[in-house]
């Protein structure tokens, strides 16, 4: 039920009753909003109002638009909630695959984002597999503040206060900035309180995803991640991939592995043929609808 808005029908914000399709992708809150067939262009003001609503909170939103390059589905861009971009959402991308190709005969498709091309698999009616692309692992493509000759352990410096006693982080850039931190008991550390202070950490210019996570076989391993710009979440699909790639640099784990997060499993594998991550998982409806005109009240048209 959306609540009436007061505002004279000619400064009726342009998103306002515009139809969303609220998802998950194993916990990781997603909202698409589709603007193929439309001029209009989303912005973070607009993104943050979305957020606040009570229909409508999400982790990422995955805004679609006119494809650009042939041969390819949309272009898509991502949003955290806090109205900044995020360059990589895995479980966000598997959401768009199902939304795009639910109604079609095709199995796969490609997407278009800043960062480049990601191909989606349909393996059933709601599980898919996006190539997340190679890993970015050398220092200044992460990006890390310090041109370190390996970035498999990063020293930040933490001697004392609420962080002391972790690990050097791993690392790695899938699309976007993950730090990992490999503990033996994921359950007595508070990323809640960790993550914030971790995220903006001097070492991260552009912020990172901060993740602890536990081994417990070769073939299994157990995480927790904080992402930026969003908080604690109960899955992040990038950062799965980046704990992989992590835990086998690290030689603790094979190149195929099962990633437990608190919204589900992953299967991630890191390709020996191309270097590339693909990551599958199952995803979720959980309503349509159209954006409540109040939540735009306040928000420049």
């Amino acid at each position: 039920m959306f609540r009436p808005c007061n505002w004279p029908p000619e400064m009726i914000h342009p998103f306002a009753n515009h139809p969303y399709i609220r998802m998950n992708g194993i916990g990781n809150e997603i909202i698409i909003v589709d603007l193929r067939q439309s001029a209009l262009e989303m912005t973070p003001a607009a993104v943050r109002a979305i957020a606040r609503g009570p229909q409508t909170g999400f982790d990422q939103m995955m805004v679609l638009q006119a494809p650009r390059q042939p041969g390819t589905a949309a272009f898509m861009t991502i949003y955290n909630n806090d109205g900044s971009q995020s360059s990589a959402c895995g479980n966000g991308t598997r959401c768009v695959a199902w939304w795009l190709l639910r109604d079609s005969p095709r199995q796969s498709l490609l997407l278009e984002t800043d960062s480049g091309l990601l191909a989606g698999t349909r393996n059933g009616p709601l599980d898919f597999t996006i190539d997340m692309g190679a890993p970015r692992l050398a220092a200044a493509d992460i990006p890390l503040r310090d041109a370190l000759p390996d970035t498999r352990r990063v020293d930040l410096g933490i001697a004392t206060g609420v962080a002391q006693g972790l690990p050097h982080p791993s690392a790695v850039n899938m699309g976007n900035p993950h730090a990992v931190f490999f503990v033996a008991d994921l359950a007595g550390h508070d990323l809640a309180a960790l993550g914030p202070l971790l995220e903006r950490h001097p070492m991260f210019p552009e912020r990172a995803n901060i993740s602890f996570a536990q081994v417990l076989a070769r073939e299994h391993i157990v995480m927790k991640v904080w992402e930026r710009g969003a908080g604690l979440t109960r899955a992040c699909g990038s950062g799965a991939c980046a704990v992989l790639v992590a835990a086998v640099r690290a030689g603790l784990t094979g190149r195929k592995c099962r990633v437990s997060l608190p919204g589900g499993d992953l299967m991630i594998e890191w390709s020996a043929s191309d270097g590339h991550v693909l990551m599958g998982g199952a995803v979720e409806l959980e309503h349509e609808g159209r954006l409540d005109p109040a939540l735009f009240e306040s928000v420049p048209a």
